[in-house]
């Protein structure tokens, strides 16, 4: 319990700015007087509030993350959209009839996206599905076609479907195994404006050979087939989304400096009491949380911590402002407080979770690991 309100306390001082002022060692003999469950729960809220989330997700499964998903997060960086949207969803169709197994050739696919918070603007949606590699015929592999449509009205006893068509892709089989994706946009917009009429994305295939041999991109799972292989490589609606109230900043937002003038400088020289970055890991695991948090296990958040002296050395990366409250403050100490060792340089983390409703969730969270210090 303690090791999970030591670990609370810390983070909790990091992601509201709070400049830490006691050194470790202080920090953990004042330690000694056990917090309330009040206190705890005060610090557990204000974390979920920093993360978007109401209440701690509890999974509704531990069914394993599609291999897609994995890529996501282990490429976000380089995703052209990541810089322009902070939240990646990712959605699993609902279970399907056991009758709809039949047709390999097509699927209907249904996503419950209501989870999604009515203040993010969703500007980019996808339907990824699975080529699985394949064997050439004839020294050729075959050409697959691919087609997605929204369903505007479903088939009944009387009236026949109506469908438009969204998306088609055309490719080749290969030697390796990829994912397509096909734009679905319009589709989960229409969605949103009206929930009632969501009737999901119908997918059809086509290929150059033999139709009655099996296809190679994966619409449906097989009866035999085990159902934590399929979680790894059934399809996905992935929707890209940003807040509406907020600009959301590109990623190389966070590596400048914010010494006014955009120059780092060095940090290295000097006092080991002076102001400087001091470790400070956060385990997940020590706050109970890693049965919703797949990854990162933990993350390196340091804080900022140290003596802003008088006369005021270069490498302290300080300003002007602090420059002259510290001439100030030796003049007259009991007018005017030193300068504070704050961050002055900070960089985002990036999340993969699952929500309430067991969807996995890819987020970037700005401002969460100090790059650099100084006196302010």
């Amino acid at each position: 319990m303690r090791q999970r309100i030591w670990a609370l306390l810390l983070v909790a001082f990091v992601v509201a700015g709070v400049h830490v002022k006691l050194a470790a060692a202080e920090i953990r003999k004042n330690y000694k007087v056990s917090p309330n469950k009040e206190m705890v729960k005060a610090f557990e809220k204000r974390l979920l509030e920093m993360f978007g989330l109401e209440s701690r997700p509890r999974p509704l499964s531990d069914t394993l993350v599609s291999n897609y998903v994995w890529e996501l997060y282990k490429k976000q960086d380089k995703l052209k959209g990541f810089e322009e949207s902070n939240t990646i969803r990712c959605f699993k169709a609902q279970e399907s009839s056991p009758e709809d197994h039949c047709d390999q050739f097509k699927a209907l696919y249904e996503f419950d996206i209501s989870g999604i918070p009515v203040d993010e603007e969703i500007w980019a949606a996808e339907l990824v599905v699975y080529r699985k590699e394949s064997s050439p015929s004839k020294g050729r592999h075959p050409l697959h076609r691919v087609q997605v449509f929204d369903v505007i009205r479903p088939a009944s006893t009387e009236v026949n479907s109506i469908q438009r068509l969204l998306d088609t892709r055309i490719f080749r089989g290969s030697n390796n195994g990829s994912w397509e994706s096909m734009d679905v946009l319009p589709a989960v917009q229409r969605w949103r404006s009206e929930p009632s009429q969501n009737y999901g994305l119908q997918v059809e295939l086509a290929s150059s050979m033999d139709a009655s041999k099996p296809q190679h991109v994966r619409l449906k799972r097989s009866t035999e087939e085990d159902p934590d292989r399929w979680s790894q490589y059934e399809p996905l609606l992935v929707t890209y989304s940003r807040n509406r109230d907020s600009k959301i900043e590109v990623l190389s937002r966070t590596k400048r400096s914010n010494n006014g003038n955009g120059v780092k400088r060095h940090r290295k020289k000097g006092r080991k009491d002076n102001c400087r970055r001091h470790a400070l890991y956060v385990d997940f695991s020590d706050v109970g949380w890693n049965d919703w948090i797949i990854a990162p296990p933990g993350y390196n958040a340091y804080f900022c911590h140290g003596d802003c002296p008088f006369p005021l050395p270069d490498h302290l990366n300080s300003t002007n402002h602090a420059i002259v409250q510290t001439l100030m403050n030796s003049a007259n100490p009991a007018a005017v407080p030193r300068a504070c060792c704050v961050p002055t340089e900070l960089s985002p983390i990036s999340m993969l979770y699952k929500d309430k409703y067991d969807n996995v969730v890819l987020k970037n969270y700005q401002d969460m690991v100090v790059e650099g210090c100084g006196c302010r």
